[in-house]
């Protein structure tokens, strides 16, 4: 199968830690959930640029977008489209009250890592947010998008590549 290199390293690096179905389903919930966490107090910054409010959320967003375009431009785009209906829903929250939006955004944050933690125990494996936190913040929503076409079924040549992967790493 040809694919991008960093892609399949990326794809098998992540599954590997993310073969119970259990932790997967945690991760499918708890990711969006610190994302939405994140994306409320990003919202409280915003310029308006012609009746459109541009807001930091906005901004960290297209750069995710583009960075995972480099990985895969379908996962991108399923990524963006899933990604600023999340960002339209954190600047909802963030035009309540500070107190009201600051405390849906720490339970959020913290009640998502919390739910990551969870998963992994449940998985018996170390979260890659241990050894690679910046790496594993910037994976993570892609792999929700990528977990998803796996559900559904989808690029199933690409998915039996990266167990073929994981299968030769722990050879």
């Amino acid at each position: 199968m040809k694919t991008n290199g960093k892609l399949m390293d990326m794809l098998t690096g992540y599954a590997a830690s993310h073969q119970h179905p259990v932790n997967i389903f945690v991760h499918m919930i708890g990711i969006p959930t610190i994302m939405l966490g994140v994306l409320i107090p990003l919202s409280w910054v915003s310029v308006d640029i012609d009746g459109f409010p541009l807001s930091l959320a906005h901004l960290v967003v297209l750069g995710f977008f583009i960075f995972y375009l480099t990985l895969d431009a379908l996962f991108a785009i399923v990524f963006l489209v899933f990604a600023m209906g999340l960002t339209l829903l954190a600047s909802w929250i963030a035009a309540l009250p500070m107190a009201t939006s600051g405390v849906i955004a720490a339970v959020l944050f913290f009640g998502g890592y919390a739910a990551q933690f969870i998963g992994h125990a449940i998985e018996k494996s170390m979260p890659v947010l241990v050894k690679h936190p910046v790496q594993a913040n910037l994976a993570a929503p892609f792999f929700t998008v990528v977990e998803m076409f796996k559900l559904l079924g989808l690029r199933d040549e690409l998915f039996n590549e990266v167990q073929r992967q994981i299968a030769l790493r722990r050879q």
